[in-house]
């Protein structure tokens, strides 16, 4: 017996001690357990006070089940006193790890012995977070949780679908090995890094993506900037038929914007400048500033109908307009892509500069400022190395896209698809991992039975791409934000690994179920987490601060109760150890 329960405050039991504190082990964060002649309770020691021990109340068995959650306090007669390892077994403990409903985790880190695991449901079909700082343990942890779902005896894990995103590119070598232990299991890695030979490149079929992917791709920043992009889709649509199609219409948006600048009312020399200026840049052969006008008796190119007299008029402006007049085409409805033919950056470098005069850009300077904007970043990727993260070499529709990302080289599942986009600077991997989140999810939104396939995608430095961005402001939606909240339905679920929690969108952490935290020191993300998890007690945000590295502290629907790990290494570890400065500064003397 460890006292005598003297009263409840703020839900919490108060124990009057009746042990020698001075003799006896630190018992804050130990389980108790709270037994009458019809109950049994577990209950966690919060803190110590002036020999009152302030307990929290976790749940109660229903035979030799343990259920989370009180419905009435205890008796005040109840007997108090620690939990042994067989009844935190009960708790925490999974007897059989090779089943498809287990999976285990790691060994108590206060109950030597005590394997610690928990249902697969329970874990992978919700969001989880995977917390701490640098060097705390978090990429190993993910690591040996994959690992361990993978090295079941009985069973294989062969429809799954893990998609990690490697800021640092160190999973890698974690997982190269995971087909040692069957041929049905397999990675497949795609790398930013084009000099590596051993693995695939990242390539993205432009043909896939929607309005709002090319919004963030090239950084949209006003809702005005969207009518450019989808102009600049739908004449995508135009450029890529018949090359003598697309010269027609390529006349009529060119004859458009003529006609527009002719019938002005401004000086004529302004109306000149200006139509030397479109057509020295968006031209055809067809019509160009040297295309021959016909008069009878004799012709001169275009150019030259464009002069000036004495009185300061153009004299030939009702020729112009007439010989302009003949370029324009019936009116043809522009429709935007349906992912049925393929087409490059050099396509939408073309359709974007005839959606800037379609659009009439041209006669505003401040639309044409913020569309140009666009332009620039468009025309800057593609004359980047970047651009061959753009160029699939075939066509293919969505679903193929996807199902390739899934298969192996041996023409196999593969079951983790390793994205290493640590060789692109922030804002395009930041992009790059918004493009295929959204893919992934409009296609389980899209198949015919919701949860057959479904989808883990994995952050590694998830508070680089999770954040509060003005997508909401820009498209009317976060995409993180939507999975969050809609992704179970459709078997879409997040894993975030972050050392900076509080640098999170609010949104997504808030549908996160599980959480395992390592150790944390700054101040602002001890207090997020202390806001966030409403079961961690003072006791447990103390040992937060001093954990050793590979030792995380567990909450959530899958564990009964919080919990203490002490993971091992995983085998292979991932490239995540710090830079070893006594192996590389010194050399031998000679």
């Amino acid at each position: 017996m460890l006292g005598n329960i003297v009263g409840y405050y703020d839900n919490e039991l108060l124990l009057k001690l009746s042990i020698d504190l001075n003799r006896f082990q630190n018992i804050v964060n130990l389980y108790v357990l709270v037994q009458d002649q019809e109950r049994k309770i577990i209950g966690e020691v919060a803190n110590v006070k002036d020999e009152i021990a302030h307990i929290n109340l976790l749940g109660e068995f229903e035979g030799d089940k343990f259920v989370p959650g009180i419905i009435k306090n205890p008796s005040f007669s109840s007997s108090v006193r620690l939990v042994n390892k067989d009844i935190m077994n009960l708790v925490v403990g999974i007897t059989n790890y090779s089943d498809r409903q287990h999976i285990y985790l790691a060994e108590s880190a206060l109950y030597d012995g005590l394997k610690v695991g928990v249902k697969i449901n329970d874990f992978f079909s919700n969001h989880f977070a995977i917390l701490g700082s640098t060097g705390s343990g978090k990429s190993s942890c993910l690591s040996r949780i994959i690992q361990n779902l993978f090295n079941k005896q009985n069973s294989i894990a062969y429809k799954s679908s893990i998609f990690i995103f490697d800021a640092y590119g160190e999973y890698h070598n974690a997982f190269k090995a995971i087909t040692d232990s069957s041929q049905e299991i397999n990675l497949k890695t795609y790398t930013t890094n084009t000099y590596f030979e051993d693995t695939n490149v990242l390539k993205i079929p432009l043909w896939l993506l929607s309005v709002d992917d090319y919004a963030l791709l090239l950084g949209a920043e006003k809702i005005s900037q969207l009518s450019i992009i989808e102009k600049t889709l739908k004449f995508v649509t135009v450029f890529t038929k018949e090359e003598k199609e697309v010269i027609k219409h390529k006349n009529d948006v060119i004859a458009r914007a003529l006609l527009e600048i002719l019938s002005s009312g401004r000086p004529s020399s302004q109306i000149r400048d200006q139509v030397l200026s479109i057509l020295s840049r968006y031209n055809t052969s067809e019509l160009n500033l040297e295309t021959p006008v016909f008069q009878p008796g004799y012709t001169r190119p275009l150019r030259q109908c464009l002069l000036i007299d004495a009185s300061g008029k153009i004299r030939d402006m009702e020729l112009i307009i007439s010989f302009i007049e003949s370029f324009l085409t019936d009116e043809y409805e522009l429709v935007l892509p349906d992912g049925t033919f393929m087409y490059t950056l050099d396509d939408l470098k073309d359709a974007f500069d005839f959606a800037l005069i379609s659009e009439g850009s041209l006669k505003s300077d401040k639309v044409y400022d913020d569309a140009n904007i666009l332009r620039v970043r468009l025309h800057s990727l593609a004359n980047s190395k970047e651009r061959v993260f753009f160029e699939y070499p075939e066509y293919v529709t969505k679903t193929q896209y996807i199902r390739n990302l899934m298969t192996a080289e041996n023409g196999k599942k593969a079951q983790i698809i390793n994205f290493s986009i640590n060789y692109v600077e922030d804002r395009l991997a930041k992009n790059i991992v918004k493009i295929y989140s959204k893919l992934l999810f409009d296609y389980s939104k899209d198949v015919s039975r919701r949860n057959a396939l479904p989808f883990h995608i994995f952050l590694e430095e998830a508070h680089r791409y999770i954040q509060d961005d003005h997508d909401k402001d820009i498209l009317g939606y976060n995409i993180f934000e939507r999975i969050s909240k809609e992704g179970r339905k459709y078997g879409v679920l997040l894993g975030l690994i972050s050392q900076r929690p509080s640098e999170l969108s609010e949104t997504v952490i808030s549908q996160c179920s599980n959480f395992i935290v390592f150790k944390m020191v700054h101040p602002r993300d001890i207090n997020y987490i202390k806001d966030l998890i409403p079961n961690m007690s003072s006791g447990w945000l103390s040992k937060i601060k001093s954990l050793q590295p590979g030792t995380g502290v567990a909450f959530g629907t899958a564990f009964h109760i919080p919990v203490m790990l002490k993971f091992t290494m995983p085998n292979p570890a991932p490239d995540s150890s710090s830079c070893d400065l006594s192996t590389v500064w010194f050399v031998d003397r000679r």
